[in-house]
């Protein structure tokens, strides 16, 4: 035992011996250096990964008030009531919508579907934090906490459905900040009501609309107001619906009477215009080839009764069914459409020509039944007799000049201005064209025109 503990003291006196030159040269060191040899520490340190990664890192604040807490602080035992509104003078809500997508616009049921989100921002005193030292500057909470706050109980009262998004849970957004301001942010899908007016289809203009008030409290209690944004409501993409391209949104505000007080009513009205070109390749543009083929029998001859009379028949039967599924997708109104009067004018065309085909097919019949009658009589051969009055019986033979008979004579008499079937077909190939074009430019120019003025009167009926 007296040998171990020996080497044990020998052990430790070397160990003091080894660590007496260093200490010497530490001592020796300036004290600037040592400072700027930690300052190198620290900056090498800097470098790592992971401050890199948290540039942008604030450390928390000492002795804040933690958002769990806050809430609790703000909800519990201070006598908050979701059901009292928080201002005895009446509380202002700003709402702001930004639509999402339109998805559909139904001309059978006078509706369309859309996605939007709805901003709604107002002041809560009860709920300022201020003194609290929150450790964040604004609060981001869900539908939970909201459904213990007081809320202006917004709805569009005019749509066939409105619900929240549930994907995969409800979307609402909550956010408090510090001086009491709530701003709540909704997901709804919607399905509004359309005012459509189809007498200048296919070149319209629709309008729809949603209303959007405060169901519970009237203008004194809760005053509804659009953002002082410049569009407070606005698409966040560009809309592509496959019928129409959205035209212009419009946002006003009334005030409505209802028996229990004066309302506020934010409208948005929604115009869309409708694309033509679809229409244009499965409406008109077959139509236009329907009558072109149909004018073809005028060149087929007055004696193709048979070929002429198929074509007009198919013409129109063709034209008739591509009106019936054009009008198939269209509501049933009273009134007349532009398209309708398109397609029973172009109708009338066809049925026109038929017309004309009948006029020339009896006209050659007549001269068919007169040329048999002159082959009959140039066959018999026999002359008229007629007895004398001595009991002679003789013959009396009528002359003509060469090349002409009874018949002929009569068919000629009318000279060069006989309205022959080869004539009336020279005619109406002239005529039937002519007078297409000219319903063309008063059609196009009058539905175009039209258009504009709907569009003015829109657009100023909304401003106004």
């Amino acid at each position: 035992m007296l040998l171990v503990s020996q080497i044990a003291d020998f052990q430790m006196i070397f160990t003091l011996l080894s660590t007496l030159p260093v200490l010497i040269i530490t001592s020796e060191l300036d004290y600037s250096e040592l400072v700027n040899s930690a300052e190198l520490v620290s900056s090498s340190s800097s470098l790592s990964p992971s401050h890199l990664d948290n540039k942008s890192f604030k450390p928390r604040k000492l002795n804040c008030t933690r958002d769990t807490d806050i809430i609790d602080r703000l909800l519990n035992g201070t006598g908050y009531n979701k059901f009292r509104i928080p201002q005895e003078e009446g509380m202002t809500v700003v709402v702001e919508i930004w639509i999402q997508a339109i998805t559909s616009i139904d001309e059978l049921t006078n509706d369309f579907d859309m996605d939007i989100y709805i901003t709604e921002t107002w002041l809560d005193p009860a709920l300022n934090f201020q003194h609290m030292s929150p450790c964040k500057g604004n609060l981001s909470l869900n539908h939970q906490v909201l459904d213990r706050l007081w809320t202006p109980n917004s709805c569009f009262i005019n749509s066939k459905v409105a619900q929240i998004h549930n994907s995969p849970f409800r979307s609402v957004f909550l956010m408090l900040f510090p001086n009491g301001t709530v701003m709540v942010n909704y997901r709804v899908r919607v399905k509004g009501p359309c005012s459509l007016d189809l007498s200048n289809f296919p070149l319209d203009l629709q309008k729809c609309s949603l209303i959007y008030e405060s169901f519970n409290y009237n203008r004194q209690e809760v005053e509804m107001k659009w953002s002082d944004a410049e569009y407070p409501v606005f698409n966040l993409s560009k809309i592509v619906l496959p019928d129409f391209d959205l035209f212009e949104i419009q946002t006003e505000r009334k005030q409505e009477n209802y028996p229990a007080g004066m309302w506020d009513e934010l409208h948005v009205t929604i115009i869309f215009e409708r694309r033509f070109i679809w229409y244009f390749m499965q409406a008109y543009l077959p139509t236009y080839l329907t009558i072109f083929i149909s004018w073809v029998s005028f060149a087929l001859g007055s004696r193709a009764i048979p070929a002429r009379t198929m074509l007009g028949v198919n013409s129109l039967l063709a034209i008739v069914f591509q009106f019936g599924n054009i009008m198939r997708n269209l509501p049933r109104v009273s009134y007349i459409k532009g398209i309708d009067v398109w397609m029973l004018v172009s109708m009338t065309f066809i049925f026109c020509s038929l017309l004309e085909l009948a006029i020339v097919g009896f006209m050659v019949r007549d001269e068919t039944v007169a040329k048999k009658k002159n082959q009959q009589k140039k066959i018999s051969g026999n002359p008229s007799r007629e007895e004398s009055p001595h009991g002679i019986i003789s013959e009396r033979r009528f002359m003509f000049p060469p090349g002409c008979t009874e018949s002929s004579k009569s068919l000629n008499s009318c000279g060069t201005g006989c309205w022959t079937p080869e004539r009336i077909d020279s005619i109406s190939s002239v005529m039937f064209p002519l007078t297409f074009f000219v319903f063309n430019i008063i059609y196009w120019f009058y539905y175009i025109h039209r258009k504009e003025i709907i569009r003015e009167n829109l657009i100023n009926r909304i401003d106004g």
